[in-house]
């Protein structure tokens, strides 16, 4: 017998992605995962604009999503609760209430939430597995990143939500195709500059050190994909991965020295990735120097397992 069976949809400024789990004594089960990049994020950085074509992009993922679940809102186990949820791209946008609307008229209720819940979520999610653990988490989105440190399944202690994300460093740094060097090295010390003085300032409080970073959403599973050259994407062999900074560094300098056309045939990458991967490593990267970390264990429980986990609570 399940305690509840929920829907958890987060809109990213890349990513569209919907979980439908039942929570059980406790312990989530999932019963289907969905994703589609949707680029709700495109020109926001300039303009703060959401542009129709990317809001009727969403718009299509997600009444695709809502077929999906149906099939799982059963009259023996019906859905309690669909929570949807929307980052960086969302926040920044000046006519979000039209999006709103937007999904309103789908029958979603949009919760547009800050960059500290954005973490906190996360960090619920993501650390369920690693109890007793004191961990870092990280998620490089598209418009942000989100970093939270803490003891795993208690509330982080320390938690930032950085305006540095791999759509908004793309449309700012790295223009030319590929990318320049000069490009490169800009938006490595702008990506520096923003992570250093957080984490000086938080590793003076910290009285013991970490136990392990965890990486999540699609720029750290695209690392593993990637390295195991996968044509097919498993969820069993990227889930738990340990990614090295070593490694890390080699996938992206293969990647920074690719045109976009070429970059989109690399075994690993989803071609629809490809325009902003190569910001997602870097950010990635100065995470790691900056919090002195020499490897990741990348995790599929992120925000969405947050997202079920409060939603289960509430009931």
């Amino acid at each position: 017998m399940i305690d509840g069976r929920y829907v958890a949809i987060d809109i990213g400024t890349v990513t569209c992605r919907m979980m439908i789990a039942d929570v059980c004594a406790g312990q989530i089960h999932v019963l289907a995962k969905e994703y589609r990049i949707t680029n709700l994020g495109e020109g926001v950085d300039a303009t703060h604009i959401l542009t129709s074509q990317a809001m009727q992009r969403v718009k299509a993922a997600l009444t695709n999503f809502l077929s999906i679940r149906e099939n799982f809102d059963t009259s023996e186990n019906p859905v309690r609760q669909t929570m949807v949820v929307a980052t960086s791209a969302a926040r920044d946008a000046e006519n979000a209430a039209e999006f709103y609307d937007m999904l309103a008229g789908l029958g979603l209720q949009l919760q547009v939430i800050s960059g500290e819940e954005e973490a906190a979520l996360t960090f619920a999610g993501a650390t369920s597995r690693f109890v007793h653990q004191h961990v870092m988490v990280v998620d490089v989105g598209g418009g942000s990143t989100e970093i939270s440190i803490g003891l795993a399944g208690e509330k982080p202690k320390f938690s930032h939500s950085f305006n540095v994300g791999c759509r908004r460093a793309t449309e700012r740094f790295l223009l030319s195709d590929p990318p320049a060097p000069s490009e490169i090295e800009a938006a490595r010390a702008w990506m520096s500059n923003e992570f250093c003085d957080w984490f000086r300032n938080v590793q003076a409080c910290i009285c013991q050190p970490l136990d392990r970073m965890i990486a999540v959403a699609g720029t750290a599973t695209t690392a593993v994909s990637i390295r195991e050259a996968m044509r097919e994407y498993d969820s069993s062999r990227v889930d738990m991965a340990c990614v090295t900074l070593a490694q890390l560094r080699e996938i992206t300098t293969r990647l920074q020295a690719l045109p976009l056309q070429e970059r989109q045939q690399v075994v690993g990458l989803d071609p629809n990735r490809a325009p902003v991967i190569v910001a997602g490593m870097l950010i990635l990267e100065e995470v790691m120097h900056a919090a002195r970390q020499t490897a990741f264990t990348v995790s599929e429980s992120d925000i969405l397992s947050g997202i079920v986990i409060r939603c289960a609570n509430a009931a």
